[in-house]
């Protein structure tokens, strides 16, 4: 499993305690992120360094296709001189795509996850419907903090096998 843009990794622990069979790989780009966390590491989870793009071309070109990938919270750029800088609008859409498996995206921005699901669907993806949920077990600091402020979580879960 891998959980793209982890942060500190709190939420890499949440998914290795929900999936303790599996092997969850957190990916952050800072390192002064992935050093403020503060809990020991489960045995099933490890967490990196490195640029999530770079990542996803690394393991696109080595033929590694996490069973399930996780988005949660991305930063939304929210102007339109921004869009590439969205993962939907950047030039490494197609890889995060071609690492198959199950992809979830996670967000309080409505128009991101939308702007996500019609990109794939460009893509030649099947997309659902975007959702509205509520969340009783955070995945993440963020999520925990719209959920307690009252905002609207969305999710797309996305089947990328193919």
């Amino acid at each position: 499993m891998l959980d793209s843009g982890c942060g500190t990794g709190w939420s890499t622990a949440r998914l290795a305690e929900r999936y303790p069979d599996a092997i969850v790989l957190g990916v952050d780009q800072s390192a002064a992120r992935l050093e403020r966390f503060r809990e020991p590491e489960l045995p099933n989870m490890r967490r990196v360094r490195a640029r999530a793009e770079d990542f996803w071309r690394l393991l696109a070109a080595d033929g590694i296709r996490p069973a399930r990938h996780f988005l949660l919270y991305p930063n939304p750029w929210p102007k339109a001189a921004q869009l590439r800088r969205r993962w939907h609008g950047h030039p490494v859409f197609a890889d995060l795509l071609a690492l198959g498996g199950s992809l979830e995206l996670r967000t309080n921005w409505r128009i991101y996850a939308d702007e996500f699901r019609i990109a794939a669907g460009t893509c030649g993806i099947d997309t659902p419907p975007v959702v509205s949920f509520s969340v009783d077990s955070p995945l993440t600091p963020f999520e925990r903090k719209y959920a307690e402020s009252g905002h609207r979580l969305y999710r797309l879960c996305l089947n990328l096998e193919k």
